[in-house]
């Protein structure tokens, strides 16, 4: 079915490089609490020079959410003082200054014990939170993390991943256009047990979708990582990162109930991985939805 590009991702992040690079500079020479100071008032600015990213939240608070018109409009400065922080933090982190931040984990037994095995394993998480300051967590176990992104994306972050000094936090494995090379790179970490990040809420153009409810309305999600992560028989741990305080983030860690169940042989096995990503998801967006940070018309709403 054909998608409406208002409703499709273009594969690149919101965000101007330089604007990135600013505030690296900021938190590095006037600390953190400057650059949130900072970002109160770039906030403001920032409203009305992104028509298309403002009314999609503001479509979110109304038709989703059903906040009045006081409320809708403080959920939209609220979301991008929440991006713009999350931005800060993970510079942050990745500047050295993890001790100044508290990470509560939200870990089970079986979640740890196929982090500890010598097994590969693929962590699906959302646009949500900020999954990204989760990455020195990851370094514990000694395997490295694999980020899948579209090239658009990657080649719009590189230049602060390299100024920021944190490109080796994480590999990136890139999808370029048709080439399907990016699969027999994602076959290869996992070979050597290593860990591959997908992130499962994004549908551009040429992706294979599926639509069910969520958050009460009809949405499309791309199959492409339930797909991959059924066909690779590697198993499934979904993850999300919430801000929950001043300097702190929760980290949600769940393993999905279909890892390596009759040996990955379930009929339709991505949209049984798709129903349970949704279902964890929605929880996640009700409790903190100023943490959404898809700028798009993600569900289909009525016309």
């Amino acid at each position: 079915m054909a998608q409406n590009d208002t409703r499709n991702w273009s594969g690149k992040s919101r965000g101007g490089i330089l604007g990135y690079l600013i505030f690296i500079n900021i938190i590095k020479c006037l600390g953190v609490r400057t650059a949130y100071f900072l970002l109160s008032f770039v906030v403001i600015y920032f409203i009305p020079f992104a028509p298309s990213a403002t009314r999609s939240i503001w479509k979110f608070s109304r038709k989703i959410l059903r906040l009045g018109y006081l409320k809708s409009s403080v959920l939209i400065y609220k979301n991008f003082y929440s991006l713009g922080r999350a931005l800060i933090d993970k510079v942050a982190v990745n500047q050295g200054k993890y001790a100044e931040y508290t990470f509560d984990f939200e870990e089970p037994d079986d979640v740890k014990r196929v982090l500890n095995s010598n097994q590969g394993v693929i962590i699906i998480g959302a646009h949500f939170g900020n999954w990204e300051i989760g990455a020195p967590f990851f370094g514990k176990y000694g395997k490295k993390m694999n980020v899948l992104m579209m090239d658009k994306e990657y080649q719009s972050i590189k230049k602060i991943l390299e100024v920021n000094k944190s490109i080796d936090a994480f590999g990136i494995i890139p999808i370029e256009g048709d080439s399907l090379e990016y699969i027999f790179k994602i076959r290869d970490a996992l070979a050597k047990g290593e860990y591959i990040s997908i992130q499962g809420d994004r549908l551009s153009r040429s992706d294979k979708h599926h639509d069910l409810e969520f958050m009460g309305k009809t949405a499309s999600f791309p199959l492409g990582p339930f797909v991959l992560a059924a066909r690779m028989n590697a198993p499934v741990v979904f993850y999300f990162a919430e801000h929950t305080g001043y300097k702190r983030y929760k980290f949600d860690f769940i393993l999905s109930d279909y890892t390596n169940a009759n040996g990955g042989k379930e009929k339709d096995k991505e949209k049984l991985l798709l129903g349970e990503y949704v279902a964890l998801l929605s929880e996640r967006v009700r409790e903190y939805p100023e943490q959404w940070y898809n700028y798009f018309d993600f569900w289909k709403y009525e016309r």
